[in-house]
């Protein structure tokens, strides 16, 4: 099995520190994303996370707010309530499989551990047509 890391774009030093090959993790001081679960500019566990992705093969990706809004409302639509963090999960999963990365006869698992319940307020926001993204820009509903 392979390890990624999916990070929102706004909040990704991990994904930066693995793009630019970086000897050290830079902090980011104002990390931006409404997946506020995973709104960290300073992992403290970076060392785990890069042995666990350099081990197997890995990768590290971002995705952006609208893709998050995206996957989290195709696992609404399935009928299950996740928070936006866990969205990321199946954003990144969508976007390895549109860039090849993921072939039609791999298996993939994903973790989604954040129930719907913990923020209200953007799946409210987004079926509202009123959520908005840290950079200003509209979250559109699908």
């Amino acid at each position: 099995p392979q390890i990624t890391v999916v990070q929102a774009e706004g909040a990704a030093p991990f994904a930066r520190f693995y793009r630019e090959r970086a000897a050290e993790i830079v902090d980011e001081e104002h990390p931006q994303t409404l997946a506020s679960a995973i709104k960290i500019g300073a992992p403290v566990s970076w060392q785990k996370a890069w042995r666990a992705v350099r081990e197997t093969g890995g990768s590290v990706i971002t995705v952006t707010e609208q893709e998050i809004a995206d996957a989290k409302a195709m696992i609404g639509r399935d009928g299950i309530g996740c928070e936006p963090a866990s969205a990321t999960t199946v954003a990144g999963i969508r976007k390895l499989v549109a860039d090849g990365a993921i072939k039609e006869h791999e298996t993939v698992v994903g973790v989604l551990t954040g129930h719907l319940l913990k923020d209200t307020d953007y799946v409210i926001k987004y079926h509202e047509g009123k959520l908005v993204a840290p950079d200003g820009a509209r979250i559109k509903s699908i």
